[in-house]
């Protein structure tokens, strides 16, 4: 069981993959990946109950879905780091035949992913889904997905979020990456999304609070939720981040939400974050 130190230093790692990653494919989403990078090495170094290889069904272990699919750096990486497939297939990202495209996909057979995703708003229906499969098959396991707070702004997230609570899918913890930065701007200015801890409360869901950039808070988080499990209602964690978090220049701004660092900026990052675990 690695230790919160242990974990920052995978998560440093893990943010190297992205900037290189991006830099290399000239092509990407840095921003949101690197402002989620402890949440997923939390998620998938320590809390999640998972089975050795990669199972489709997903059945006897926790299962996870991105639905802001256009993070797909930082995912790929904490898949690869955590043993789903090679790490020198990192190097592959957005190539032409690739596994690791730009938006997760599945007719590849990527260890890992269950579905494609990147067309907004989607995730959580899919996800409630396979939460109601278990509750069908006896599976006491969880259903973990992560939403951007910009993808709120769509319709079938609110429809999910009734199903959800109306047929008290309590295996299913959801996660918004609350950064306040969407592709054209800050969240307020493009649709502002008011009140969302009263929203969801309102819509029927328990809803929990962490800071998404603080390793400890992050366990403690995810760990509650777990806890909070089985209990008739569903979940939802309001997860605040820094998108670009770890890379100064890209800190808190939309500017990095989609584009590609050049070699400057780079080496600038790569300055910012250790190399942990040996670069791909």
């Amino acid at each position: 069981m690695p230790t919160t130190d242990e974990l920052k230093r995978i998560a440093s790692q893990v943010r190297r993959d992205i900037v290189r990653m991006v830099h290399a494919a000239q092509s990407g989403h840095p921003g949101g990946s690197l402002g989620c990078a402890d949440f997923f090495t939390a998620l998938y170094f320590e809390v999640m109950e998972r089975k050795e290889g990669f199972h489709m069904e997903g059945h006897g272990e926790d299962v996870f879905y991105l639905s802001n699919g256009h993070i797909s750096p930082v995912w790929y990486s904490v898949l690869a780091r955590s043993g789903f497939f090679d790490v020198d297939e990192l190097a592959t990202f957005r190539k032409i035949d690739s596994r690791l495209q730009g938006h997760p996909t599945t007719h590849e057979g990527l260890p890992g992913v269950r579905v494609a995703s990147g067309s907004l708003g989607q995730g959580l229906s899919v996800a409630l889904g396979n939460a109601l499969a278990k509750k069908l098959d006896g599976d006491k396991h969880l259903v973990w997905t992560l939403h951007g707070d910009g993808e709120l702004q769509e319709g079938q997230i609110w429809e999910a979020a009734l199903f959800g609570a109306h047929h008290k899918v309590d295996n299913l913890i959801a996660t918004v990456d609350w950064n306040g930065q969407q592709i054209d701007g800050p969240t307020k200015d493009v649709m502002d999304l008011g009140d969302l801890e009263a929203k969801w409360s309102a819509f029927g869901w328990r809803v929990h609070h962490m800071d998404g950039n603080n390793m400890a808070e992050v366990l403690a988080g995810l760990k509650q939720a777990r806890e909070g499990a089985g209990q008739g209602v569903p979940q939802i964690i309001l997860m605040r981040t820094a998108m670009g978090a770890g890379v100064d220049f890209m800190e808190g701004t939309h500017e990095w939400h989609g584009i590609a660092p050049n070699d400057e900026q780079l080496a600038s990052a790569l300055e910012q974050l250790e190399e942990t675990l040996g670069d791909y």
